[in-house]
């Protein structure tokens, strides 16, 4: 996981351009199957942004999506762009950010009508506790030409499905707001990117501004002319978003690069109990509450990663009895550590990288414990530097 990188994805040029309007130094990066990314930095700022076309749908966005995780390892991966207003709450250019999001097309055909059967995805907790933090601050948009009113920030859920909405009539708008009448917008892409995010451990945000009230009015010139509008205001507070991220992860990164650079000592209330190949990982030695950390990644051959890895199983084991790790997390952590186990012990060319990829992707899923990245951070040196 890279701390001072973010992804940022769009379904739309329009989309794209109110993002890269805020970013300068922009580089272009072709994935090998030829997917162009553009990286740069948010102006004046220090915090890096991978910018990414996906064209319209949820399939589209999540192929994309996972192949950006994978190519670039960010932070969190975020979705902006413009939506649809379900009801009157979220007002033409406000934002909406998603608490969750509702794949709405699930569903089973009965006699006597649609039965919604939807997958649900939960924004992450730091991300939206961010979020809120600057919605009350409130210093992220721009100044309205117009002295109009400043956009707002809403927090809600947002339905995603495979059609433009654009009734309020139709059989399938009255099925929308009847069954998730908590939805405050509706798009085409966010349960993609909520899927990708969670099968590759990336925590993801949906950042949509409001653009049309999804009611038979998409087409029209106040269609056109708060599209622009809308996407701007969303790609302001996506940025600022991202800047505010990168800062934290940097903050909470840089006491655990402190202890091993200065005396290598760690005082701190550890478990004495603790298996000797268990402490291993980060430690020397452990004298009553002080851990003695070894700056220098151990893993020097693939016998060392497989017991670091090993041990670092045991910590996994600890944080899900102690309730830190969720059953879902701790399962999908436990596949990306045992992949990276088998691809060190085939020890072929090209093994090293997939392995790395793996304990990545497993840093991402355990982001929110810093104990637990701290201890991955060496172990993803050493793996990748095996031969």
């Amino acid at each position: 996981m890279s701390k001072d990188l973010v992804v940022i994805l769009t379904a739309l040029n329009l989309e794209y351009q109110a993002v890269s309007h805020r970013m300068s130094d922009l580089r272009v990066h072709r994935h090998e199957r030829g997917t162009r990314f553009e990286v740069g930095t948010v102006q004046g700022t220090s915090c890096r942004v991978v910018l990414g076309l996906t064209n319209k749908g949820n399939q589209s966005a999540a192929v994309i999506a996972e192949r950006a995780v994978q190519e670039f390892s960010p932070v969190a991966l975020f979705f902006v762009g413009v939506a649809g207003a379900l009801w009157s709450t979220a007002r033409l250019g406000d934002v909406v950010m998603a608490t969750h999001v509702y794949a709405y097309h699930g569903g089973t055909s009965e006699d006597d009508g649609l039965k919604a059967r939807p997958r649900v995805w939960e924004a992450p907790h730091g991300i939206s506790q961010l979020g809120s933090h600057l919605a009350r601050v409130n210093d992220w948009a721009d100044e309205t030409p117009d002295s109009g009113r400043p956009p707002e920030v809403r927090f809600g859920a947002i339905a995603a499905g495979e059609i433009v909405q654009n009734s309020k009539i139709s059989a399938e708008a009255r099925w929308i707001r009847q069954h998730y009448n908590d939805a405050l917008a509706i798009e085409m892409e966010a349960a993609g990117v909520a899927q990708a995010g969670h099968l590759n451990g990336a925590p993801v945000a949906i950042i949509r501004g409001i653009s049309d009230r999804a009611d038979g009015t998409k087409n029209s010139a106040e269609d056109r002319n708060w599209q622009p509008r809308a996407a701007a205001n969303a790609a302001a507070f996506a940025t600022r978003l991202a800047v505010e991220l990168v800062a934290e992860q940097e903050q909470t990164a840089m006491p655990h690069a402190g202890r091993s650079q200065e005396s290598g000592a760690f005082k701190g209330n550890v478990n004495n109990t603790a298996h000797h190949s268990t402490v291993g990982i980060m430690a020397g030695s452990v004298e009553g509450s002080s851990v003695h950390v070894n700056t220098a990644p151990k893993a020097t051959s693939p016998a060392d990663a497989v017991h670091e890895l090993d041990g670092f199983r045991e910590y996994l084991k600890r944080y899900h009895a102690e309730g830190a790790l969720d059953g879902d997390t701790y399962q999908e952590a436990l596949a990306e550590l045992g992949f990276a186990r088998r691809s060190v012990t085939e020890n072929t060319p090209g093994s090293s990288k997939r392995a790395t990829m793996a304990l990545k992707r497993l840093r991402g899923l355990v982001a929110d414990l810093p104990e637990l990245v701290g201890m991955l951070a060496p172990l993803v040196v050493a793996v990748g530097g095996l031969s």
